[in-house]
Formats: structure tokens, sequence, C-alpha cells
């Protein structure tokens, strides 16, 4: 087995890419792009549909130099923006990969660039809500982006002018970086937004429910699990004759709103790839600046807790979920002292799961403050998104089905809507936008879609409150909007509250909170219950990891962009035979060897995953003239001679040797009564005779000393 890290990620977002080569198949893990990267980007400018003076397209100001200085708007690239996929992952044949395994709706975002190329052939599995959301969200981002495409023009052939390397070279070291990468290899990833790719990619999509398996090419088993990061992602399970394979992604034990994190589903595997990068304390890992190994206090801490409350105990807390309530309350409250004083809110946060709770919690903090504030959500797929809501209470978590088999709605948007307290609009541009209101809209990058022009109304209010989650540089996001009166709330919603600041026209930030220990007591619990035999890690997290146990298993650590050869899983393969074709077996001792072999005729075939002998199945019939076809021993050359010479053969032995492939070879020439040449190797004897006749005593007398199957 090999393993290829083709990207970390780097958050929700953006989640990572690898490629596993298992019993031969080629299988692409997740296919996302880099959304955050579209902040280097202008936004449309505030007079594009009203003055025929336009900036040019890819326009570059000639007089800017490489220097360091703050950056301001001006430097943003103003052009159609072109969106970043995994550099790598261009680097691979498209025609090689046989299987495509989607974890998340932003894990199938880049799908389209690689289904439309020549040659692709793989199969896409994915769970059904996530293929469904996937493709709402890919629908409406091309449709934001056309707004881009209206305003600039078409798109001209071959690479923009900001491409060109004198425009790169004078840009800030900050978007350089973003362009390129850090070791300036990754600009071979940036490409235009598909448009019309989006319908003909989930076509090619194969969808699957939770637990439910499915087979590929007869030898790999696939399953998806319930990761609980949002509704509809999910954990995947590879079983082949070479090993089973767990891969986790991102997952939430306790969750509010999806199916729980089903880990349970991964004991029983030989390998467990471990590929969680979304935790904000894992910067401080890396740089190694907040954080020194778990040796001694860490470690014997987590081990008396496995101790007292054990692994299960530990990943079924509820701490996590109560920690995500308390910041969920705490934004409603800062959203009640926006409206309160005057202002609006603007919430451009992708996530479903925490839109919907959201939407609970602001009606009610709302009616308990007898404010009378409209919510909007303003989207071209919100109405579709939120009807699916509706439909699929299998995918949601204990207590939303419960409040289903109660009678009552699974989510608070229904009635919301119902009692005009929520209104649903495809597009910014409408006559009922009430202010102040509250109003959820993409795009999180804040370069695309209606929160761009709600953005720039509410900017210079300082009563107004903008959300934005953690995963996008703020400061770079908003630079458009400067000078910003507006308060702005920057949150982690897998983690915590990261950054709670309010920027102005000098912004800030502080170092990330350090909350590896969270991480470090869930993973090795995890571990402890799932038991594999070997686990891929992170050379990044390789501290976070205590070694202390000596039933702990074996660790492999990878490394972005570097091919991990991976000692086999299994030291062997399972083969079912069946019941009435064992009774025919009869089996030989072989001493020098100390196994017993024997011979069967049969079909050998390879189904789900598992090596199977049809039951019609014979042994070779022993009576039969013909002499058997396989030999096994070492042929002791002067047993031979004293044999043939029993015969009336006479010959005599050398040594000689084989050019081919550098084996000795021992040589047998006959002489009498007629010439012939017994050639013998390691695994094969070659009998050459001047005839039939003495071939056959040649071989009797070979078949006399060897043991045949």
């Amino acid at each position: 087995m090999k393993f290829t890290c083709l990207s970390k990620g780097g958050n929700f977002y953006f989640p990572p890419c690898h490629i596993i080569t298992v019993s031969g198949f080629r299988i692409l893990l997740d296919c996302p792009m880099d959304l955050s990267s579209l902040t280097i980007f202008s936004p449309i400018p505030i007079h594009a549909f009203s003055t025929g003076e336009l900036p040019s397209p890819d326009s570059v100001d000639p007089k800017r130099q490489k220097r360091e200085q703050p950056i301001d708007s001006s430097q943003l690239i103003r052009a159609q923006p072109w969106f970043k996929t995994v550099a790598s992952l261009h680097l691979w044949n498209v025609p090689f990969i046989d299987v495509v395994l989607i974890s998340s709706p932003m894990g199938m975002l880049g799908l389209p660039f690689w289904t439309r190329a020549n040659g692709f052939r793989a199969k896409i599995y994915v769970t059904e809500v996530t293929a469904r959301i996937g493709q709402l969200m890919m629908e409406d981002l091309v449709l934001m982006n056309k707004e881009f495409r209206q305003f600039y023009g078409s798109e001209e052939a071959g690479s923009p002018q900001w491409m060109n390397w004198e425009k790169l070279e004078l840009l800030p070291s900050l978007f350089r970086e973003i362009v390129l990468g850090e070791d300036g290899a990754e600009l071979g990833g940036w490409m235009p937004l598909y448009r019309d790719d989006v319908k003909g990619c989930i076509q090619k999509v194969h969808t699957l429910k939770y637990s439910q398996e499915i087979c590929y090419n007869g030898t790999l088993i696939i399953k998806a699990v319930s990761s609980g990061l949002e509704i509809g992602t999910c954990n995947w399970t590879v079983n082949g004759p070479k090993g089973n394979i767990a891969c986790l992604s991102s997952s939430v034990f306790d969750s509010s709103h999806a199916m729980n994190f089903d880990y349970h589903a991964l004991q029983g595997n030989d390998l467990f790839i471990y590929s969680d990068f979304s935790s904000p304390a894992l910067e401080d890992v890396k740089d190694n600046s907040y954080y020194s190994a778990p040796i001694c206090q860490n470690s014997s801490t987590l081990s008396a807790n496995n101790d007292r409350e054990g692994p299960a105990e530990l990943l079924l807390s509820t701490s996590e979920s109560l920690e995500e309530m308390e910041k969920l309350n705490f934004i409603c409250s800062c959203i009640i002292d926006s409206v309160k004083a005057g202002g609006s809110v603007l919430i451009p946060i992708g996530r479903l799961g925490t839109i919907l709770q959201l939407l609970e919690l602001i009606s009610l903090s709302l009616e308990a403050s007898s404010l009378k504030v409209p919510i909007f959500i303003i989207s071209s797929v919100a109405e579709e998104l939120l009807a699916f809501t509706n439909i699929i209470p299998e995918w949601l978590c204990k207590q939303r089905q419960e409040k289903l088999f109660a009678g009552e709605p699974v989510f608070a948007h229904t009635q919301l809507i119902k009692e005009k307290k929520l209104h649903v609009f495809p597009a910014v541009y409408s006559p009922n936008l009430l202010e102040p209101c509250i109003v959820f809209s993409p795009h999180w990058s804040l370069r695309l879609g209606p929160a761009v022009h709600l953005l720039r109304r509410w900017c210079g209010d300082e009563s107004s409150l903008l959300i934005i989650e953690d995963g996008v540089d703020a400061a770079l996001a908003l630079l458009p909007f400067k000078p910003m009166a507006m308060k702005v709330l920057q949150c982690s919603f897998l983690s915590g509250i990261k950054k709670l600041e309010q920027y102005s026209d000098d912004f800030h930030t502080r170092g990330p909170v350090n909350e590896y220990l969270g991480l470090l007591q869930k993973v090795q619990p995890l571990l402890k219950i799932l038991q594999p035999k070997s686990v891929l890690f992170p050379e990044d997290l390789r501290q976070l990891i205590s070694h202390s146990d000596t039933n702990s298993p074996t660790f492999f650590y990878y490394r972005e962009n570097e091919t991990l050869r991976m000692p086999s899983l299994k030291d062997g393969s399972e083969l079912k035979i069946a019941a009435d074709a064992v009774s025919l077996i009869h089996c030989r001792r072989l001493k020098a060897e100390r196994i017993d072999i024997g011979r069967l005729k049969g079909e050998l075939s390879l189904t789900n995953g598992k090596h199977q002998l049809c039951s019609g199945s014979e042994q070779a019939d022993s009576s039969s003239n013909e002499p058997p076809l396989l030999h096994c021993g070492s042929l002791d050359l002067e047993r031979l001679l004293a044999v043939l010479e029993k015969k009336g053969i006479r010959g005599t032995v050398q040594q000689g040797n084989n050019d081919s492939d550098s084996e000795n070879v021992h040589i047998v020439h006959v002489y009498e009564p007629n010439k012939a040449l017994i050639e013998v190797r390691k695994n094969s004897t070659v009998i050459s005779a001047s005839n039939e006749t003495l071939s056959s005593l040649i071989f009797n007398a070979v078949d006399s000393i060897l043991s045949d199957i």
C-alpha cells in the first residue's frame, strides 16, 4: 500500500486531499478548492453597473514596486477570479484514478474540474445528503461568479494577465505566497470556475447511505459512516484482500444537528489514517512556539483519566456540545445588542447546521427581548436547501429525530417562515429588505455573493455587526471595506471562539489559543478503543502522541507531497473453499517446510473482497495415467544418476551458469544410450532429449525422487 498526502487543507472549508494505492487501485480522498484564496481579488466595484468608466481587466498599477508596505485595497487583483485547486493533484494522470471518495460538500467543490477531463473514468462515491448539498453549493458558486463574468466580459484564452510573471513579481509578498505557495509550486493549481459542468459531474456520482456497503471491482468493500461534522458528512472504510483501512476526516463526537460520529464502525481495521487538520491549535504545534511534547505530565494525566473514566466516557463527554451551545448563545447576545442599537447583522457563514441552530436561537432571543426584527436568508439555493433539510431526518442526531416522532418540527425555520419571521430571497435586490435586520447570505470569503453588497452598505455603521468564521484572514478579507466602523466577531465553531475583536481602521491579531490537550485527550482514547495495528499520522502532529503504552499501534508519519510506502497490512490472504470441496482435499506432509500441501481443481474468484474457490472443485485423480504436473522437494543429483543408471542411462554432472538471471544451474549430460540434457534449477527441472522414449525414462527417474502433489 502507498499513501500520498496531496494537501493538508486548512480548515472546514478546505479539507485535506490524499491518494491511497491499495490492491492495485488508486483512491482519491476528497477533491476540494481553497476558496480562502479568493481574498486576493477585488470584489465587483461599486460603480460596476452605473458608469462606463470601468477599470480595465487584469489591471496592475505599473508604478507599484517591490516594497513591503501595509497592503491596501488598490493592490487587490481586479480581474475575474480564478479558483485555487489542489496543485499536486494536477500531476496525476486522471485516467489512472480508479475511485473518488467524498467526505463532505466542501470536499467535492473541485470535482467538476476533473470529471470533465478526458479519460476520467473513476467511480465517485458520496453520501446522498452530501451529494445534494454539494450540488447546491456548486450551483450557487457558479451563479455568484456570474456577476464577475458580466462585469469583466468573456474570459481570455489561456492564462489571465495577472498570472504573468512580471505582474506576479509586483504583487505584495502575502499575495505571491497565496498564488504560488510557500515553495512556488502552486501556480498550476489555479483554474477558471466551471460553468455547465456541475450537472455532468453529479451524473457520475454514486450515492450511498450510512453503513451501506458497496463493492468496487469485486475487490474493495467501501462504506461510509457518520463523522458528526455536518449533515451527511462521513468517514470511510475500505476493506480488501490486502487489509482493512479506516480514513478519519474532521469529526465531532456529540453533534447538535448531525448524526453523531460513529467511531464504533471504525473498529477492527488494520490501518487507521488520521486526517483531521481542523483544530485551530495545530498552528501552535507546527511552529512549536507554544507547545512541548507531552512526555511525562500530560501523558500521565491522560493515563489517569483513562483509568478513572475509561476511553469511551472521554469520547462521549458532552462538553463539546455544551461549549458549542455557549458559543452560539454568546453570538446571539451580540446580535441582540446590535439590533437594539439600531444596527443590522450580517452572517456570511457556510455551515448549514450552524445556520439552522442560529436561526432557532436568534428567534428565541428576539422573542425574549420583545424585538420584531426580520431575519433574511439571501441565496439562490436557500429555499431548496431549507426544504431539503425537512426530508432527511434519518441523517440527523437523535434529539432531532425525537422531535419528529413527537410531532414537532425538526428545525425551527419551517415555523418561522410560516409566521413571517424568516424571509427567503434568491437575490439581494429585493424591495422587501427592511432594516435593521439579520441576514444570512454567502459568501464567507467576502468576495462573492450578496454578502459583498450588504457589507458595503453597513461597513460604516458602528451599530452593525459582521459575524465571520475562522479560516480566512480577516484583515485581508475586510480590506476592500475599509475604513470599518462595523463591529466584527470572528468565531471558530469547531473549537471555540478563537478571536473576538472589534476591527477598526487599524487591524491587529492575537496569538491563537493553545488547545492541544483537548485534541490529545480525544485521539489517544479513540485509538485505544479502535485498536488498529498501524496508524498513519501527520508529521506536524507527532508531538501530540505519547508512545508510553507498550500496546499502542505502530505509528507512521506522513508529510505533504511525499509518498509513504506502507508494509503489508496482512501476512497472507484468506481463501473461502466450498464445504463439499474440502472433503476432496488429500494433503501430503512436507517435513522440510513443515506444511501440509494438496491439489484441488476449481475456479478461483475474487468476490466482495474475498478469494473463493467454487464448489465445483474436485481433487486431481491420482489413478489417472497422466503424470502429476507438480513436484516438490530438492532434486538430489547423485541419487538421480544412480536411478538413471539402473534404467541403463549414463551421464555426468557439471555446474553451469545462466547469464539471463544469474541463477546457478546444474546440468546433467546424458551420453548413453542417446544424448540428452537435464537442467536443474532451484524452482524447475528441464529435460531435453533426442527422442520421446528417452525423455519419458528420465522423467520417471525424476518423478521417483521428488514428491508429487
